[in-house]
């Protein structure tokens, strides 16, 4: 059995026991135990779609009268991750994407120094909710995250790198 075929079989299994989260265009999204937590256990891809893989974003400005190179010209971990998040989406965009077609991400976090040199989960985490797993957008990607010494841009906090998806033309034509 080929790994395309045993995919297919845990994805057909899944929908059929109703484990897995709505499928928008064929992608499937097994849902976490916290139906509240903004990822998803797992995304399966059918074959066919376009892939597209966002290069890491660093965060703008949030302070220009702060000192350069400052966690303090960045803003906390949680601005930093919405100016990332908000640069991606544009990208996103220009691909003629959104988040919802997000499947992937890995965020890098740089320890807080006013937590102690601890990453600031909750923080990243609260604006990726906002984007990822709301309301208004509630498909949810697979995420790692990880502490990393630094990054390098000084002063940033955060780093995302996404893989999205984009539905064949032929279906998307089909469903119209």
């Amino acid at each position: 059995m080929t790994r395309h075929s045993i995919a297919g079989l845990l994805t057909a299994s899944l929908l059929a026991t109703g484990f897995a989260a709505r499928a928008q265009d064929g992608v499937s999204r097994l849902p976490l135990g916290d139906p509240k937590f903004p990822i998803a256990a797992a995304v399966t891809v059918p074959a066919g779609y376009a892939t597209s893989y966002l290069s890491g974003n660093l965060p703008d400005i949030a302070n220009p009268d702060a000192p350069k190179g400052t966690v303090e010209a960045y803003g906390n971990t949680e601005t930093q991750t919405a100016s990332v998040l908000a640069k991606l989406g544009a990208t996103l965009e220009k691909l003629g994407l959104g988040y919802g077609d997000v499947v992937s991400a890995t965020v890098f976090l740089v320890g807080d120094p006013a937590k102690g040199g601890a990453m600031d989960f909750a923080g990243m985490n609260a604006a990726f909710s906002k984007v990822f797993g709301s309301d208004a957008q509630p498909n949810k990607p697979a995420r790692s995250t990880v502490q990393v010494a630094a990054l390098v841009l000084p002063g940033a906090l955060v780093e995302i790198d996404l893989i999205a998806v984009q539905r064949p033309a032929a279906l998307k034509n089909k469903s119209k």
